[in-house]
């Protein structure tokens, strides 16, 4: 009992560690940073573009990828519209860069005031982030304690990628949960739903790509017993690509305009591998990677959605994005939470499989630990030192961002065939176990 409480406590104190860092240590360096450069901020929310374009289409019939209606965002967004003649100025336009289907989605809250919506969709998303690890367990069909499900709840929701989520109500935190729902129902063989929710995680198609291609190669491995999903997936998207059409006749290629010129003003739509080696060859290695990750998933296309071979299957995919992604978001990385709980799950094969499996381990766990690590210390430091001296360090808790997923998917690649051949994981359609 003593030591379920220390650990509860530890994972409490590394959680409130990085909440504090974000607020009182990186927002208030950044707020300062904006005070004395002019860079405007207004309610810096993910949320509103999306939330302004649904309503002032289904309210007022205006055109959400318009030019105009990008200033009224701005004017929300950063608290003016943004001038090119400002050198420091940020360079993202804030436009709705996202299918029409979304106002769908955020259609009931249209009528009420953003700063309502805002808190809802907060609470919201901090209630999917903490269901999504129940979830994430169920589809690997680990069955841990109790207080070992607690402890994963507070170190994700305490974790720097669902924080920034939660502080820009970021949509990929409620598509991270549609996925981790979606694998679950897989598992349980509740194929249409699952479908369905991976038609509605479509909301981010930079997110869900690679694993659309995935899933259809793997419902491809067994068509009488998955065509399921693939059916209720088809017509939902069907139903909501209608619908967009209804609304505004012509969307998609305003949506492809409002993505190109997205990626030209945040810096070209880079991915890591484009920061880690060049825009041409990380394109190149971009490819390869996708090319090397259906192959091999699909030759475990006939794994039943109970198999170890599944579940590398999964977190392979979502590493994978993750690297390919022209976007490097820390948020996008609350895709790897069951990246994680595959590697601690499988941790006795995975160190047994050699040298290379041991050095990758090692690697992740300190790329993971790090964050909460350099968050306590710079908490710890607040109490000692001037509060500028400890701003001057905001940075270091996001020195291992980039290495976090490429050294997932190093350990879930080298580790495949000890994953894939150890004994098939169990068919259990019953509710994880307390």
């Amino acid at each position: 009992m003593v030591r379920k409480l220390l650990l509860i406590f530890a994972a409490l104190l590394m959680a409130a560690s990085v909440w504090f860092w974000v607020q009182d240590i990186t927002i208030a360096h950044q707020e300062t940073d904006s005070r004395q450069r002019g860079i405007p901020r207004g309610n810096l929310s993910d949320l509103y573009p999306r939330w302004l374009g649904a309503r002032e289409l289904l309210l007022h019939g205006r055109d959400p990828y318009a030019a105009d209606v990008t200033r009224d965002i701005q004017t929300g967004y950063y608290g003016r519209p943004l001038d090119p003649r400002r050198p420091n100025d940020p360079k993202d336009q804030q436009a709705f860069a996202y299918p029409l289907y979304v106002v769908l989605v955020l259609a009931p809250t249209v009528r009420f005031p953003f700063p309502l919506v805002q808190r809802a969709f907060l609470g919201l998303l901090l209630v999917l982030t903490a269901s999504s690890v129940l979830l994430w367990l169920r589809a690997l069909q680990w069955r841990i304690s109790l207080t070992a499900k607690l402890l994963w709840i507070i170190l994700v929701v305490g974790s720097f990628p669902a924080i920034q989520g939660f502080k820009l109500q970021q949509l990929t935190l409620l598509v991270a949960a549609l996925l981790a729902a979606a694998m679950a129902c897989l598992v349980q063989r509740r194929f249409v739903i699952a479908g369905i929710l991976l038609a509605m995680a479509s909301i981010k198609p930079q997110l869900i790509s690679l694993v659309a291609i995935w899933i259809i190669i793997w419902i491809s491995g067994n068509w009488r017993e998955r065509r399921k999903v693939f059916w209720s997936a088809a017509a939902c998207i069907a139903v909501l690509l209608a619908g967009s059409e209804f609304l505004l006749p012509g969307w998609v290629g305003e949506f492809r305009a409002a993505m190109s010129s997205y990626y030209q003003y945040t810096g070209g739509g880079r991915s890591i591998l484009d920061v880690a080696m060049s825009p041409t060859w990380g394109r190149g290695a971009s490819a390869s990677l996708v090319l090397v990750q259906i192959f091999l998933v699909w030759k475990l296309r006939r794994e039943p959605e109970g198999s170890r071979a599944f579940q590398w299957s999964v977190a392979a995919v979502l590493a994978t994005t993750l690297i390919i992604v022209p976007m490097f978001a820390p948020y996008n990385q609350v895709l790897l939470v069951p990246c994680a709980m595959l590697a601690l799950k499988e941790l006795r094969t995975l160190w047994n499989a050699g040298r290379l499996a041991r050095f990758f381990l090692l690697i992740v766990a300190v790329s993971l630990a790090w964050p909460f690590l350099s968050a306590v210390a710079l908490a710890l430091g607040w109490l000692f030192l001037p509060a500028t001296t400890v701003q001057q360090a905001w940075p270091m808790p996001m020195a291992s961002t980039l290495m976090i997923p490429v050294s997932i998917l190093g350990l879930l690649l080298v580790g495949k065939n000890a994953i894939c051949s150890s004994s098939t994981a169990p068919y259990l359609p019953a509710t994880v176990s307390t």
